[in-house]
């Protein structure tokens, strides 16, 4: 190796290990005064990933750009540093988040239907508030639902470079695709409330369950038992009835 390979290299680790955000190639051809073309960093970048293969650090390529970071197996020691713990999700979370991410675009509905249960307001703004999901559009139907799909940030934050990338699904069931993708960088938060199990239309909107026979007893007036009559009260009111016609 020359002695200006030899200086890529070291300058592309550099930039790699000081950048705070994953760098791309066009931005590493930045770094050249020199014609340095998109060819040359791409040999660069397998060399440095190389010589980085046996070490506690890894570089790899991302939705974004190529990035420095810690491998999982350090994970457990790094941990040791940071008193504060990563963001636990609960598993309403996971499996809304494995929904979108293998079957997007999709609406909330759709991701109810698959569920079985109801998609609470506040799943949705976790998700965006994390920024893993975004509403790309809007399904032409009634209403308009929005149509939910992955970023960027998401895939960053997975390590993944596309879609593609994703587990390969064994068991298409919520629960298990939660389970694989929550493999990564994601925790669960076993302590969660588990969501009420509902029943949904074809639109997934929620269908109230009515118990009628319990409506009638609440709402049935209270009949006051009958008092036995008497021949002289009946007596009375065969007169009455008869005074009444006279009238007439």
């Amino acid at each position: 190796m020359d002695d200006h390979n030899q200086r890529v290299i070291v300058v592309i680790e550099t930039a790699l290990l000081c950048a705070q955000e994953p760098l791309s190639v066009a931005e590493l051809t930045r770094l050249f005064v020199e014609d340095v073309d998109a060819a040359q960093i791409d040999e660069a970048l397998l060399e440095i990933q190389e010589a980085w293969s046996d070490k506690g650090m890894e570089l790899l390529h991302i939705a974004t750009g190529w990035r420095f970071q810690s491998r999982l197996s350090m994970r457990e020691y790094l941990d040791r540093l940071t008193p504060e713990k990563p963001p636990k999700y609960s598993r309403a979370v996971m499996e809304t988040l494995a929904i979108i991410a293998y079957r997007q675009p999709v609406t909330r509905g759709e991701i109810e239907e698959i569920r079985g249960v109801t998609v609470s307001t506040n799943v949705m703004k976790q998700l965006e508030d994390r920024g893993w999901v975004e509403v790309i559009g809007h399904k032409e139907t009634i209403g308009r639902p929005g149509l939910y799909a992955t970023t960027k940030q998401f895939l960053d934050d997975l390590s993944l470079t596309n879609l593609q990338s994703l587990p390969i699904l064994e068991d298409a069931a919520p629960m298990a695709v939660a389970d694989q993708l929550g493999q990564a960088t994601i925790e669960f938060d076993a302590s969660a409330t588990v969501e009420t199990v509902v029943e949904l239309d074809e639109y997934g909107h929620e269908i109230m369950q009515i118990d009628f026979d319990q409506i009638a007893v609440e709402t049935m007036p209270e009949v006051e038992p009958s008092k036995e009559v008497s021949p002289e009260s009946e007596n009375k009111s065969d007169e009455q009835k008869t005074m009444i016609n006279d009238k007439l």
